[in-house]
């Protein structure tokens, strides 16, 4: 089974793809970490209560008002108010710095890896030809090596990218939208660095128009990938386990050299500066 690592940078449109790869004519099982990230950090959650106990007593509007409608402490069987994800996000992105961004990370990443994987063995199970695993952070996070394939979705233009943070986060000022977008790599380095794997391990959707040219531009890579990974692939590997095995190892070790290769290369042009 391929997995297919999709990612991007804020506002470039990666949730638009994992919807239509998930829907006619891919129909692709999704392991969304931006879902799962939000179920680990529910109200009642050793997560919650991490955040909770590190980010509030410097963030005071960290959690939302109590009623009845938000869970909040209404009643006995109560498990706590929710997040109030905006101020949190200030916190981390704005005053807060790269030192609060580790500190949430090294909360939420260990509980979404537990169940991404969970998830991960389930589509494997049910004879899926490859799984898309929608992870904001892949590259960041470590989760390059082990994809078959990664999927950037990118934008050429930075101003794009601004303006559609802006209309989907309309209490984001100017300023808290440019910090946001500062705070990730830049999805043109993503985008050069995927394509650096070679033709149908690393394929980058551009996507500055339109819905109907982002189709255009989904049907294109996806051509590219399937043809590297066909369905009777996926069902060899399900039935030879030790060739799944095999197969799954060169893929991680290949991937893990390029990554290697790349940071090496990024380390010598910083020296040179």
């Amino acid at each position: 089974m391929l997995l297919l690592g999709l990612t991007g940078s804020i506002a470039t449109g990666k949730s638009t793809v994992s919807s239509l790869l998930s829907s006619p004519p891919y129909n692709l099982p999704v392991v969304d970490a931006d879902k799962i990230a939000r179920q680990v950090v529910e109200p009642g959650t050793a997560g919650y209560k991490a955040i909770v106990s590190h980010f509030g007593p410097s963030t005071p509007d960290l959690l939302l008002p109590a009623t009845s409608e938000n869970g909040g402490e209404a009643g006995p069987r109560s498990k706590g108010r929710f997040l109030n994800r905006p101020a949190l996000g200030r916190r981390v992105f704005g005053e807060g710095g790269e030192k609060e961004r580790k500190a949430l990370n090294g909360i939420v990443h260990p509980a979404v890896r537990k169940e991404m994987y969970r998830q991960m063995i389930m589509a494997y199970l049910k004879g899926n030809w490859a799984v898309v695993l929608d992870v904001p952070l892949l590259f960041e996070s470590g989760w390059e090596p082990l994809c078959g394939t990664i999927m950037v979705v990118a934008v050429r233009d930075p101003k794009v990218q601004i303006q559609r943070l802006r209309e989907r986060d309309a209490h984001l000022t100017a300023e808290d939208a440019q910090n946001r977008v500062n705070a990730q790599w830049d999805v043109r380095d993503k985008a050069e660095r995927c394509l650096r794997r070679g033709e149908g391990a690393g394929v980058v959707v551009w996507n500055d128009g339109d819905k109907d040219d982002l189709k255009r531009e989904i049907d294109r890579v996806m051509s590219v990938v399937s043809r590297g990974h066909p369905q009777w692939w996926a069902w060899l590997l399900l039935l030879c386990p030790p060739l799944a095995a095999a197969s799954g190892t060169w893929s991680y070790v290949r991937s893990w050299w390029i990554k290697r290769q790349w940071e090496q290369e990024k380390k010598l042009e910083k020296a040179k500066l």
